[in-house]
């Protein structure tokens, strides 16, 4: 298959920007399943304690969200754990910002490691390419006069290979990275405006 042969004609370079877009589609994956999980997790916590919120029934609302394991639910629990002391409101949201400071690493984690990568994947198709040419070079110098053009031409289409390859993995790692980050800070803002009304609704009067 042409698919082959244009994979194995690269080198050894094409293997090492396969492991790399492997790793990154892996990291790309566990994102997507994380992100959609927690921001269900979310939705759902937040449409469970808001009328509870509203009735200012603050114990009920403690309860459901120190059962679920997620993080707008350690956010929310730094509040109410700082609320149930009758603390001032200005501390329970130093409380609250302290929680989000803890689970914005957590949501942000490995998504950088798909720009990097992307990056990583280029630079090894441009130096498999550079190495390819200088071997192609090399190899024409004592050769028959007559058939230089046609070994050089053979040669760099072969070297071009892995640039091709290395940007083929590198553009949907730098796609899936935008994407990614966008809906991270979506999800960060959906939970510090969470915070914000459960905030609003734990202290009025």
């Amino acid at each position: 298959m042409d698919l082959i042969k244009f994979f194995q004609s690269g080198g050894p370079f094409m293997y090492a920007i396969l492991v790399v877009m492997a790793l990154g589609l892996a990291i790309a994956i566990e994102r997507f399943i994380f992100i959609f999980v927690t921001q269900a997790k979310t939705n759902k916590i937040w449409k469970g304690i808001t009328p509870m919120l509203k009735a200012h029934d603050l114990d009920r609302a403690e309860k459901a969200v120190s059962s679920t394991d997620s993080p707008l639910a350690r956010v929310l629990v730094y509040g109410f754990s700082r609320q149930k002391s009758n603390a001032k409101r200005e501390l329970v949201e130093s409380a609250m910002e302290e929680g989000i400071m803890e689970v914005v690493p957590e949501l942000e984690q490995r998504t950088h490691y798909l720009a990097t990568l992307a990056n990583i994947a280029t630079l090894l198709g441009l130096l498999g390419t550079i190495i390819g040419l200088i071997q192609a070079f090399t190899a024409v110098a004592n050769a028959d006069p007559a058939e230089k053009a046609d070994m050089l031409s053979a040669s760099i289409s072969v070297a071009m290979n892995t640039t091709a390859f290395g940007l083929t993995a590198a553009i949907p790692l730098i796609l899936i990275h935008s994407y990614l980050a966008a809906k991270t800070t979506r999800l960060v803002d959906i939970i510090e405006m969470a915070a914000v009304k459960c905030l609003n609704l734990m202290t009025e009067e």
